[in-house]
């Protein structure tokens, strides 16, 4: 019994270790090759649409990732990802070209979202009752880390381009490995969903009963790309130190990471979408301040740092929030789409973005931040309460 549980917590904090490898190469990636870009002279259009190829990866690997998850287990799953993170990472260097590049961040969005889909899934399942909240909020707090440190990389462009590319994918490699001393597991709760015989009748199902969940990593998917891929970009514009760009980006997943269980656990106990409402309007209401003060990168710093500690939390609320509201045969489709509507705010956000930086000068990008936030507060205050009187 002492062994077993020995087993289940370091298979756990295994997971959790390999989450982080998301974190951390998405962290990464999208301040620093937007960084190069802007040296480059590359627009910010373009700039914004190739940090698409990260959630394209994610969509294109959606519908097919469930089936081979049933087959194989979760092990092989989660060595197929991190291979392709870790790979593509090193690839990097050896041409530096906009279609090369894009073509590697959509692998990496592939493996990223195998490496997701797969660790959250198994998190899941093997969660203790009871205790699926809290592992959900250690979930998201350690893709919460690896996304703070994530950009910490990019001052090392200042010593060779090429040095946080490999840098990182040494740091994915070793924590990778760790998957290859634990068990492969096969996902038992999948096995029994038999709601619907195909996955089309189970997508509309879980989007019946809990579209409004989704919202939340929707949301989180556009702060992170909109933030981490177009704020340097501005931010560069408006004459800010690169190292204070990094800084001001952790910032934002630093706040999150403070927040991140304690949120969970008030989620808890008054209700996952209450939470998310004052969440979701304080971000907006904080970002619209900042809007009012780049005149001093401490000030928009201490924004980006409060505002993480409201808004870092949405994914795996988010997750919990469709748990509330999805019934159980149905909740493994419910976590795909999740990832699904978090990688499609991740491509509307650096679309939408790069668009608003190219053709708005004089208004800042932080109140178009806001004005996002407002509407999606809105639409979950006026709807997402209509949706659950239906339900009940």
């Amino acid at each position: 019994m002492i062994a077993t549980n020995n087993y289940e917590r370091r298979r756990f904090w295994t997971l959790i270790i390999i989450v982080s490898i998301s974190g951390f190469s998405q962290g990464m990636l999208l301040p620093l090759i937007s960084v190069i870009f802007e040296t480059d002279g590359v627009s910010s259009t373009l700039n914004g649409l190739n940090a698409t190829g990260l959630y394209i990866g994610t969509l294109l690997i959606s519908p097919f990732i469930e089936q081979p998850l049933r087959k194989f287990g979760y092990k092989p799953i989660i060595i197929v990802g991190g291979a392709v993170v870790f790979i593509s990472l090193l690839l990097f260097p050896f041409w530096q070209n906009v279609m090369f590049w894009f073509i590697l961040r959509l692998l990496i969005g592939i493996g990223d979202h195998c490496l997701h889909f797969a660790t959250q899934t198994w998190l899941t399942t093997s969660a203790p009752e009871g205790n699926l909240g809290k592992s959900m909020s250690i979930y998201g707090l350690s893709f919460g880390v690896g996304f703070a440190v994530g950009p910490l990389m990019v001052n090392l462009v200042k010593i060779s381009e090429t040095l946080p590319f490999i840098v990182s994918s040494l740091l994915c490699l070793i924590a990778w490995s760790f998957v290859f001393f634990i068990h492969n597991e096969k996902p038992e709760v999948l096995k029994g969903d038999s709601v619907g015989s195909n996955s089309f009748t189970r997508y509309k199902l879980s989007f019946k009963y809990a579209w409004v969940a989704f919202l939340p990593p929707f949301v989180y998917g556009v702060l992170e790309t909109s933030l981490n891929a177009l704020f340097p970009v501005y931010a560069l514009r408006k004459d800010f130190d690169v190292t204070m760009v990094s800084v001001i980006l952790a910032a934002f997943s630093i706040g999150a990471i403070i927040t991140q269980i304690p949120i969970g656990v008030i989620g808890d106990k008054i209700g996952r979408r209450k939470v998310i409402l004052i969440g979701i309007l304080s971000g907006a209401v904080l970002f619209g301040f900042g809007s009012q003060v780049e005149h001093s990168e401490i000030l928009v710093m201490c924004t980006f740092l409060v505002s993480g500690m409201f808004l870092g939390s949405l994914f795996s609320l988010g997750i919990t929030y469709m748990a509330d509201l999805t019934p159980k045969e149905l909740l493994p489709t419910g976590n795909l789409l999740c990832g699904i509507f978090f990688s499609l705010g991740s491509l509307a956000g650096p679309f939408i973005g790069g668009l608003y930086l190219q053709l708005v000068d004089t208004v800042s990008f932080l109140l178009f931040i806001s004005i996002m936030l407002f509407i999606i507060y809105f639409i979950i205050l006026f709807f997402g309460k209509k949706l659950k009187v239906e339900l009940n």
